[in-house]
């Protein structure tokens, strides 16, 4: 017994030992944040790879001196070698979780806290395939900052977040889009440099040029060569809302930082930004006016030239001010520019994002991009939490803080940490707020809010409230009469108990509400209102799922559902209009389609459905000359392949109808004919030189290995979208293995100093 006890008592020592040294472990540190980088890249398109020389100016910002400094890279870099302060230095690598390798290097000498030294690393990174992150080809080259193409010690999945930094590039090409101010150099050549906080990125083009003037000076569209006067124009409004939002962030944050900015389209790498430099799709220029996305993405982008670029945004739950607190902002902007509507449409659309992951979501201010509930919780999740500062404070009390801090934080190179923002706005708003700030920061998120069917009693009605989560809420609860009037009561409910709210009326009330305007994050929306409704993704999928099947009366049915329950969300618009067209209730499902277009803010996917919609009726009526232009307009504004696949159909259906097919260029025809022998042939470098270089790699590894007996392309549309570039539609016969194969494709074909060659496959059916 005596025995026993002894060995019970020496592990209660030892664990309380072990836990002490983790704790001083965990305080004593090496921690290194990049204070600038220095790269000179050269592309050797012939090899396919990106030959660079990275130096990192990197300090010691832990509490103990470093006698290494580990960097990561793309897991394919091959590291030649490596120098600190120019000397050489021993390094060793080892493959890290994901595209990442681990370069650590040995440092001469220990590097003491707040010190600075200089790692210069030489590299060749190879790029087999070509992705919207890593490309080389002869149409355009880039290197975005996920794909890890230069060194770096912390990156968007370490807590810390990636390193941003001052930064100077110099890369050995032409007609080269960065971030920051180019600098003129030798023939061939492209220089760049960033003063404000940035990861290093270029792309690599040929665009025409739209220049803003007036409030829009500084800011520029680079479009694809030889696109249409009516692109042009696009790009010139785009320029005013750039313009616009620049204006409003400086009102509210300080003055505008002196950075140029940059809108590049590009075939792939769309809704990338950074310091100034916005990626967006060719097509957003080809709709008839700025979709959501887009207008969010621009928003965002230039937020994050004050909060992130001209004030660093370091530390522990850094993505909660980079994404959620820009998300916020954006919103905001969004609500300026566009109207209340647009606004309530966009906060609908982070609500539902949310909740997808609401039941998985840990805390936000220890998320990391390692997280697959990420993207789907910090910037919604985090907006919402910001919008709640926000009403707790005051708006203009929240604005004042964060423009105080963020000014205060550009001449500290270790810029803003979440930790800093918080202990200003707690200051301001006292315990209540911190108690607020912590639970919505800190804990994982199990608020659920329910209320029940409204009763009378002595005059008046009530609602019984709970609240299932570990938060006490107060919130608004909004009842509505049988003559349709409106009335608001307050109430706080407490953590994992009950409350009530009591209407002042004796009308009949026949629904009420608990929050609204949806203020607090919860894992479960659907139990807000009574009577109760459906969970909206739940019926979105379901309204889905039957107009799937061509069960229309009952699409129509959960349609209406969800467009009572959310007028707002354009999906349970479009959906409701669908089903009526499928029941050729024509009228209704027209009106339906028009309003849709003419939000002040519609979706990519809306502008889409409601052209093809109204294409439709259009076809019913005989129109065809003018399906034809709905469903070209539906084609030019699609964004995802459902919509893609439908709208490119139909527009040669009603071309052919309305006998207006526009004439097939021959020299595609020519070489589509040479493409289909080569496939046929199964010879891989045949095929390969009817293809860019670094384009189709698993198309033609497919071919090569099960050579087709049978491969017959039959060109159906051809469509040219700028100077070098034809979309073709195509239909296919094939036979592969014994198997006979049939349907439809698009192709993209790039026009070189050789003649065509294919650039990619947007869409096959082939089946």
């Amino acid at each position: 017994m005596k025995t026993l006890l002894a060995t019970i008592l020496l592990s209660i020592f030892l664990l309380s030992f072990l836990s002490t040294s983790t704790a001083q472990d965990e305080t004593a540190r090496v921690i290194w944040q990049v204070r600038s980088f220095d790269i000179v890249a050269n592309l050797q398109e012939s090899e396919r790879t990106l030959n660079a020389t990275a130096t990192l100016n990197a300090k010691n910002v832990g509490t103990i001196a470093g006698t290494t400094l580990t960097v990561r890279i793309n897991s394919k870099a091959s590291v030649k070698t490596a120098a600190v302060a120019g000397a050489s230095a021993i390094f060793r690598s080892v493959p890290e979780r994901g595209e990442l390798q681990r370069v650590t290097v040995t440092l001469p000498t220990p590097v003491a806290p707040s010190a600075t030294i200089s790692l210069t690393v030489n590299y060749v990174l190879p790029v087999e395939s070509n992705t919207g992150l890593a490309a080389i080809s002869s149409l355009s080259s880039q290197f975005l900052p996920l794909s890890f193409w230069y060194p770096t010690p912390n990156t968007p999945y370490t807590v810390l977040g990636a390193d941003t930094a001052p930064f100077h590039l110099s890369l050995n090409a032409a007609n080269v889009v960065s971030s920051g101010v180019e600098k003129a150099g030798p023939a061939g050549s492209s220089t760049f440099e960033q003063t404000l906080s940035g990861q290093p990125f270029f792309v690599q083009g040929d665009w025409d040029k739209v220049e803003g003037t007036g409030d829009g000076k500084g800011i520029v569209v680079l479009l694809s060569k030889g696109v249409s006067a009516e692109e042009r124009k696009q790009a010139e409004a785009l320029i005013g809302v750039t313009s616009a939002a620049r204006a409003y962030y400086a009102a509210a944050l300080g003055p505008a930082p002196e950075a140029p900015i940059r809108l590049v389209s590009v075939r792939s790498g769309a809704g990338f930004s950074d310091t100034g430099t916005i990626l967006i799709e060719p097509e957003t220029l080809r709709r008839p006016k700025l979709d959501a996305a887009t207008a969010l993405t621009v928003a965002e982008a230039i937020a994050r030239l004050w909060i992130g670029g001209q004030t660093p945004i370091r530390g522990e739950g850094n993505g909660v001010v980079r994404d959620g607190l820009v998300r916020f902002l954006a919103t905001l902007f969004l609500e300026k520019q566009f109207g209340r509507d647009a606004a309530q449409s966009e906060l609908l659309r982070e609500r539902l994002a949310y909740s997808a992951v609401a039941k998985r979501d840990g805390p936000l201010s220890k998320a990391t991009q390692l997280d697959t509930t990420y993207f789907g919780s910090v910037p919604n999740r985090g907006a919402m939490v910001w919008r709640l500062v926000d009403r707790r404070l005051g708006h203009d009390n929240f604005i004042n803080a964060l423009r105080g801090l963020l000014q205060s934080g550009r001449t500290d190179p270790n810029g803003v940490n979440l930790a800093a923002l918080r202990s200003v706005l707690v200051e301001r708003g006292g315990a209540g707020l911190k108690l607020l700030v912590d639970q919505q920061l800190d804990q994982v998120i199990d608020t659920d809010l329910l209320v029940g069917v409204p009763q009378q009693r002595n005059g008046e009605w009530v609602s019984a409230l709970r609240n299932l989560g570990s938060f006490d809420v107060s919130v608004p609860v909004v009842a509505t009469t049988d003559r349709g009037e409106q009335v608001v009561a307050e109430a706080t409910v407490p953590a994992r108990n009950f409350g009530e709210a009591v209407f002042k009326t004796t009308a009949r009330i026949v629904r009420v509400e608990l929050d609204p305007e949806k203020l607090y994050p919860q894992v479960d929306y659907s139990n807000d209102a009574a009577p109760r409704t459906r969970d909206l993704p739940e019926t979105l999928a379901d309204a889905s799922r039957q107009l799937g099947a061509q069960d229309y009366v009952k699409a129509e049915t959960t349609a209406r559902e969800i467009y009572a329950a959310a007028p707002r969300l354009q999906e349970a618009q479009i959906l409701l209009a669908r089903a009526l067209l499928g029941q050729n209730k024509i009228d209704d499902a027209e009106k339906l389609f028009r309003a849709a277009l003419d939000q002040p803010l519609p979706a990519a996917a809306t502008v889409a459905w409601s052209n093809i919609g109204l294409g439709e009726i259009s076809l019913k009526r005989g129109q065809t000359a003018e399906a034809a232009k709905r469903f070209s307009d539906a084609v030019h504004a699609s964004r995802d392949y459902a919509t893609s696949l439908v709208s490119r159909a139909e527009r040669i259906r009603a071309e052919a109808a309305a006998n207006n097919a526009p004439p097939i260029d021959e020299s595609v025809r020519a070489f589509i004919g040479q493409l289909d022998q080569s496939i046929v042939g199964g010879r891989k470098a045949e095929l390969n030189s009817r293809i860019v270089s670094g384009e189709l790699v698993k198309f033609v590894r497919g071919i090569v290995g099960t050579q087709p007996e049978i491969w017959e392309t039959h060109v159906l549309r051809t469509e040219q979208l700028d100077a070098g570039l034809m979309a073709v539609d195509v239909s296919i016969r094939a036979r592969q293995l014994g198997k006979d194969a049939s349907g439809t494709a698009l192709l993209l074909l790039l026009r070189t100093p050789g003649g065509w060659k294919l650039l990619g496959i947007d869409l096959f059916e082939v089946r």
